[in-house]
């Protein structure tokens, strides 16, 4: 009784394992239902979604991350280049105001110690009568000094300027009195300005000048003539300085030039040299 059975299982396992079992076993073998393939594939559908959101959410830290970074270089280099924009702001503007007022600013430097051969002017508006007048009382026991005078104009100004005296004797401290004569030989009026220098330049800082017509705009109409004074004198502390030992001559020289003006109409004074 218990062969049957073994033998029927038996026979339905060959039916089943066998490739060539008949059409009718191969129905009666139990089928896969739809409900299983639905559940395999909302499976793969989901670890699908999660594996996208995964790698949407990776490469979204990773855009932020790249964007954190490139926000901080740009930051970075924009603080670098305003660096550099106002450093190069800054040295244009400064060569542009050193330009403006290096005329005057040499002029001035020239005038207080007498660097470049300047004569030192020694009347101004913040002196008082009584600082001239202890400068300029004669050394009588000191030996006379030669000032001599010398004058030249530029090539585009057609005057003719010379000295009316060629030179003068003077002590130290002793003041003196000396004039510059200017013609016109153009056919229209012209503005000119003067430069002056004294030699040797050892003794331009004791060159001082009580009144003179330099780096002042001189007017001269066509043909006229004009005296030009200057009022000087030889500071007394020449006599103590060690550079000035030997010196016996002094040449006081003028220069005249073709006044300049700017596209607005201002003097522009000439250039020390």
């Amino acid at each position: 009784m218990s062969g049957a059975p073994r033998l029927q299982r038996g026979f339905t396992a060959a039916s089943t394992s066998s490739p060539w079992a008949c059409l009718q076993c191969l129905r009666a073998r139990p089928q896969p239902t739809q409900t299983t393939h639905f559940t395999s594939a909302l499976r793969r559908n989901i670890a699908s979604s999660t594996t996208r959101a995964a790698q949407q959410s990776r490469a979204q830290a990773q855009g932020q991350a790249y964007s954190e970074s490139m926000a901080k270089v740009r930051a970075h280099y924009d603080k670098k280049n305003k660096t550099v924009m106002y450093y190069t702001i800054s040295a244009i503007l400064g060569t542009v105001a050193f330009s403006y007022g290096s005329v005057p600013l040499y002029k001035m430097i020239c005038q207080t110690t007498g660097w470049g051969g300047q004569p030192i002017r020694a009347h101004g508006p913040d002196d008082t009568e009584g600082d001239i007048s202890s400068r300029v009382i004669p050394v009588t026991n000191a030996k006379r000094i030669k000032v001599t005078f010398n004058a030249s104009i530029s090539d585009t100004l057609p005057w003719k300027f010379v000295p009316q005296q060629r030179e003068v004797r003077v002590l130290p401290g002793e003041t003196a009195l000396a004039f510059y004569k200017a013609t016109n030989h153009g056919d229209k009026d012209i503005i000119g300005v003067a430069t002056y220098s004294v030699t040797p330049a050892q003794c331009a800082p004791y060159f001082s000048k009580i009144q003179c017509f330099c780096f002042e705009e001189q007017r001269l109409n066509a043909g006229e003539t004009v005296d030009m004074p200057v009022f000087f004198y030889l500071d007394p502390d020449l006599l103590n300085d060690l550079n000035m030992k030997g010196v016996e001559t002094v040449t006081l020289n003028y220069t005249f030039f073709k006044a300049r003006y700017d596209n607005n109409g201002r003097f522009q004074p000439p250039a020390t040299v």
